[in-house]
């Protein structure tokens, strides 16, 4: 039975907030927190049905971001009912053992035009890790729209065990893939 990784990546779902930032409110029929792997040579893609983020950010202030990302990792999906049985399993996420992936971030750094990128702490398996995820900021009026890709190698988190720790049939560079769309609070 081949099996995919259950990306780290989900995690990595970045944002910001700080004393006195205006506090925004993800819209999850929007939004997409998901993950895009190589399995044999074949990319496959995947998401997490549940997950939420807490973001307080003052376009005026992105050093003060703050972001808080919590995701269930039992509901990674890919589609491939094989795939989506495995990587619940102790094997990959471990989702009864570690029920939540987080990502804790402050301040956003300007790289130009709408770029940013944010460091934070992805928790993934009980390993904690920094990871800087580099995303694109739109803000539209109390509308934002925020679309950011982070590098990781699973098994830096023990994502894959056993005869999965090899990149020979799950490549070990996984993608966490964020598009997310909140509107700031009132």
């Amino acid at each position: 039975m081949i099996r995919t990784i259950p990306l780290a990546a989900a995690v990595l779902l970045a944002g910001a907030g700080a004393a006195g930032a205006a506090t925004w409110t993800v819209d999850p029929a929007k939004s997409t927190l998901g993950f895009t792997g190589d399995q044999t040579g074949t990319p496959f893609t995947g998401h997490f049905k549940t997950w939420t983020a807490a973001i307080d950010f003052d376009p005026a202030h992105p050093e003060a971001a703050r972001v808080s990302v919590k995701v269930d990792t039992a509901s990674a999906t890919t589609g491939d009912p094989q795939k989506d049985e495995a990587l619940p399993t102790p094997d990959w996420f471990d989702a009864s053992a570690f029920t939540t992936a987080s990502f804790d971030a402050s301040g956003f750094t300007p790289k130009g035009g709408d770029a940013y990128e944010t460091a934070g702490k992805l928790t993934l398996r009980g390993t904690a890790k920094d990871v800087v995820l580099p995303f694109t900021l739109t803000i539209s009026g109390d509308q934002a729209h925020a679309v950011g890709h982070a590098k990781l190698v699973r098994t830096d988190f023990g994502v894959g065990q056993g005869a999965w720790t090899s990149g020979d049939y799950v490549a070990l560079n996984v993608t966490v893939d964020l598009d997310l769309v909140a509107t700031r609070k009132p």
